[in-house]
């Protein structure tokens, strides 16, 4: 075998590793855990970051290799899916498992490094994804909810990062990220009813593409822009937002709305689409605002 050989098989293995892992979806995640960090710091500790940023990955991929051995089998029958490293054969299931373990180990160990808090609720994320989400994606929409936990995790996990304390602020922003999961994994479940529904999955709260299943999208997204506006009334301890921030948020989150409301007019897949790019700009742009705004006050 020559060098290039080599370098190509390396470089796909790197691939494959990226794959099991979700490298871009691990990627939002830490930078969710970073923004929590930067909203509750008084001086920002780049050491934590740092640790905050390998531990997060480390845990969220941990959680994502454990799924995909998981889902190996419907995985396998999914057009989205089929070439991922395990169904494909590129990575098998026991050098996936033994990834999946030294990962959550380390992300735990780096977690715990930071404080004992932040080790806590990583360890509860991705047990919960792990050992209740994914068994229950076969049995029940109700999977959504339960996701939705160790998914809204990240962004209060940087807040308790920085102080070690879990109070209303990081309660805050776990309810904003906790139901902003609902209008957005509704509409990947609409988008990919067809192939989920293959699989043996069924994501939409009604287990079908109807108005019934819209209504609720709407319902979540006002939850998601009341409690996202919500610390500009200053109730909300030392998370709080300035009008000016506030009105931005609340324009993009009738962005948000406006498309949830066209999904329930018109039912089709071209909106659906449109809620989750909206959904993605909208969880990632207010982020950023509340960060920014923080050095404003």
């Amino acid at each position: 075998m020559n060098k290039v050989e080599t370098a190509v098989i390396r470089h796909n293995y790197f691939d494959d590793i990226k794959q099991l892992t979700k490298f871009g979806l691990s990627l939002s995640v830490v930078f969710s855990s970073i923004a929590g960090y930067l909203l509750a710091a008084e001086v920002i500790d780049y050491q934590i970051v740092l640790l905050l940023s390998i531990g997060g990955y480390c845990m969220v991929g941990a959680s994502n290799a454990f799924n995909q051995i998981i889902e190996r089998g419907p995985d396998a029958v999914m057009k989205r899916t089929m070439d991922r490293p395990i169904p494909a054969g590129r990575i098998s299931v026991n050098v996936a498992m033994i990834i999946a373990v030294l990962l959550t180990l380390s992300g735990l160990v780096i977690l715990y490094s930071i404080n004992q808090k932040t080790a806590l609720f990583g360890a509860v994320s991705i047990f919960l994804y792990t050992s209740a989400y994914t068994p229950l994606k076969p049995v029940t929409p109700l999977s959504v909810f339960v996701g939705a936990i160790p998914g809204a995790i990240p962004f209060m996990l940087g807040w308790v990062a920085a102080t070690d304390k879990f109070g209303i602020e990081p309660g805050i922003l776990f309810m904003i990220q906790f139901f902003w999961q609902f209008p957005h994994f509704w509409a990947i479940g609409w988008l990919q009813f067809d192939e989920y529904k293959k699989a043996g999955f069924n994501l939409m709260p009604t287990g079908e593409k109807n108005k019934k299943a819209s209504k609720l999208v709407i319902i979540y997204t006002l939850f998601m822009l009341v409690v996202s506006i919500f610390p500009v009334f200053r109730l909300t301890g030392d998370l709080y937002l300035l009008p000016f921030s506030a009105v931005l948020i609340f324009l993009l989150g009738l962005v948000m709305l406006y498309y949830g409301v066209k999904l329930h007019t018109d039912q089709t897949d071209k909106m659906a689409r449109k809620l989750m790019l909206s959904s993605v700009l909208y969880i990632t742009l207010i982020q950023i605002i509340f960060v920014i705004d923080k050095f404003l006050h």
